[in-house]
This record gives C-alpha cells, sequence and structure tokens, in this order.
C-alpha cells in the first residue's frame, strides 16, 4: 500500500527518541510514521500483531500496518495507525506530568535511587499518587514485558504515557511506540551486516535499569502473571512473509530474533 501525504498533514509532538524523531503525519483519523533509523514500521508492525495473540485486551496496545509513504519527492517505509484519543483526552508523558506535579525530572528522580526494585516501587507509588490509577504497577509491568521480549531499547520516561481529560482525569494509554525493538536501528547501532547474536548483547533497556531481565525480575516479583503469549513460529512466519516493503535481510534478521526470544522466554507462551 502506498499512501501520498502532504505539509498541511505534518505533526510535532512534545514525545521524543533518544535516537532523534521521525516524521508524523496525521490525515483524518489515521496517523503515518516513517521511518527513521532503520525498520522501525516492521517492528510496530510486527510486535503489535503478535500482541494479538496474547493474554492483552485488543484495547490495551495500537495496531500498526505497514504502508508507503510518499511525502514531497520521498517515498518512505513506515506504518499507520488508527488515532486512539476519544473526545477531550490528550496523552501526557510521565516525565511531563511528574515535572508539572513535582517540579523536577521523573527521570532524573528515579536513576538517583539506589536498585531496581526502589526504583519500580517509586515509580508506581507516585503515578498512583497522581492519578489515582489503582493498576499503574500492573500496566508498567506489561510494559516491561513486552520491552525484554520484543528488546524496546528506547522506553524512557519521555514516551511513557497516560491519558489525560479537560477534568484532569487519568486513565491508562494503549501500549504504543514499540518502533525502536528487535534492534531496528540498522543505520548506526545495529547494521545489518554485523552477526545478530553479538548485537543482541548490545541492546540495553532505558526505563529503571540498562539490564532488561534486571526489570522483567522486578515486574515478576510484584506481579505474577504479566502478559502470555499464544502465537507460534507458524505465526511469526506468516507476518512477516506477507510483508513485501522490507527488505529481505531485515525481514530475516526479525525473524531470528523472534525465535531466539521464544526459546529464551518459552515460559511466558501457553497454548490455547
Amino acid at each position: 500500500m502506498e499512501v501520498e501525504l502532504f505539509e498541511q498533514h505534518i505533526v510535532t509532538t512534545e514525545r521524543h527518541s533518544s535516537k532523534g524523531n521521525q516524521l508524523k503525519w496525521k490525515d483524518g483519523e489515521i496517523w503515518y510514521k516513517a521511518d527513521y533509523t532503520g525498520y522501525e514500521g516492521l517492528s510496530e508492525y510486527i510486535i503489535s500483531n503478535l500482541l494479538k495473540k496474547s493474554s492483552l485486551n485488543s484495547e490495551e496496545f495500537v495496531i500498526y500496518e505497514p504502508v508507503n509513504i510518499r511525502y514531497k519527492n520521498n517515498v518512505f517505509t513506515g506504518v499507520k495507525s488508527n488515532d486512539f484519543l476519544d473526545d477531550d483526552w490528550q496523552i501526557i508523558t510521565l516525565e511531563r506530568l511528574f515535572k508539572e506535579f513535582y517540579g523536577k525530572s521523573l527521570y532524573e528522580t528515579v536513576w538517583k535511587i539506589q536498585g531496581i526494585m526502589p526504583r519500580f516501587k517509586f515509580m508506581i507509588e507516585q503515578m498512583e499518587r497522581i492519578t489515582s490509577i489503582t493498576d499503574m504497577g500492573v500496566y508498567f509491568a506489561k510494559l516491561f514485558t513486552i520491552d525484554a521480549f520484543f528488546l524496546n531499547e528506547d522506553r524512557h520516561m519521555h514516551n511513557i504515557a497516560v491519558l489525560i481529560n479537560e477534568e484532569k482525569k487519568f486513565k491508562l494509554c494503549p501500549i504504543f511506540d514499540n518502533g525502536a525493538s528487535l534492534l531496528s536501528d540498522t543505520k548506526m547501532d545495529y547494521p545489518l551486516d554485523e552477526d545478530v547474536f553479538s548485537l543482541l548483547k548490545e541492546v540495553r533497556a532505558k526505563s529503571i535499569s540498562t539490564d532488561f531481565d534486571e526489570q522483567l525480575d522486578a515486574a515478576e516479583m510484584l506481579y505474577d502473571d504479566t502478559i502470555k503469549f499464544y502465537f507460534t513460529q507458524k505465526d511469526v512466519n506468516d507476518l512477516l512473509d506477507s510483508i513485501t516493503i522490507y527488505d529481505k535481510k531485515e525481514i530475516e534478521r526479525v525473524r531470528t530474533i523472534i525465535f531466539n526470544q521464544m526459546n529464551k522466554y518459552n515460559y511466558m507462551f501457553q497454548k490455547r
């Protein structure tokens, strides 16, 4: 699929990545994102469609579909998704929310705390205090599970968010922005011609630890069941084999990574 977008569709947001910002557009109720460092769109598509075969409800995450985006004289690979904001609800990042409430950075405050579990508990307590959302901890645990499995190296306080309305009421935000997963940054950090298993050792988390498994351990210690996966290798193959806009090397790398993670985290899987 290809779509043509124009300057009036360009959107800038306060949410930002440590790797720079993707071009984003909105046309009607559809959002579009162009790939910036590699195959972010492929990661968004695969992850969101695999999450359909998990214990998450469909309202808990955003679905992305691959698309070629024509803009001015360029054609970008990327993804599209439906706008999930209803009525007067808006996205607010945890970083901005904490700063408005306390006048200081959540990211800096969390990382000054010694120990992964104290950091995790601090995040839960502060966000539940500010938002009155009682299941923030479960939400964070789900994020950390997804990030560990799919190796999302760009989940930090500037792009974890909740929803707020004009009455200053809050609710959980659907899980989105998984593009910096599955070693998608081929321009800088994870070139396609390097050994994927060597690169897997270099990926770092950014939420409350640089180690994905430390974050996951903290989540699983407080919450018995975070997410269960039901997808199979055939499901992965079917999704990847249906992609036509990405390079074969990119597709095969993603296949290798997901199969590796399925083996590593086999306890997360259940048959239905």
